[in-house]
């Protein structure tokens, strides 16, 4: 079986009221068209994961991104191939996420993580990233002094 390796662009904002979304994506193109994915893409040969999420979100939405925390990798089994997905955490550095290869995008609370239909993949860590962006409390929120 065919092993594909890409990295993906978990990118967050705060939403202003202790939480923060998440930025997806929907694919234009192929066969999961109308399917909802983080941007990224292949990684090359002799490129690093990190750069090459870099480049992918450069390329598909014309925005230069900070790379923070490195999330589990996801192994998956489509039926053509095995995909590694190495997920980052990532930030808005400048630029305005234009939309180059998707046909749409929306900015996701934890509770609307369900609202679309994500790739098989991008499932796998739907979990850990509902608890990563999930508003505190105002109570549980530490005051600055």
């Amino acid at each position: 079986m065919k092993n594909i390796h890409v990295a993906a662009a978990v990118i967050v904002r705060a939403d202003g009221n202790g939480g923060r979304r998440i930025f997806a994506t929907q694919r234009g193109y192929g066969e999961f068209k109308g399917w909802w994915e983080f941007p990224g893409g292949k990684v090359e040969a002799g490129e690093t994961a990190e750069s090459a999420v870099v480049r992918e979100v450069r390329e598909e939405l014309a925005t230069e991104i900070s790379v923070g925390e490195r999330l589990p990798a996801v192994e998956y089994d489509y039926p053509d191939f095995h995909l590694t997905m190495d997920c980052f955490m990532c930030t808005v550095r400048s630029g305005s996420l234009e939309l180059l290869e998707h046909e749409d995008s929306r900015w996701l609370s934890a509770g609307e993580l369900d609202d679309v239909k994500w790739l098989p993949a991008d499932r796998g860590i739907m979990a850990l990233l509902r608890e990563k962006i999930a508003p505190v409390p105002p109570e549980s929120r530490q005051e600055e002094a």
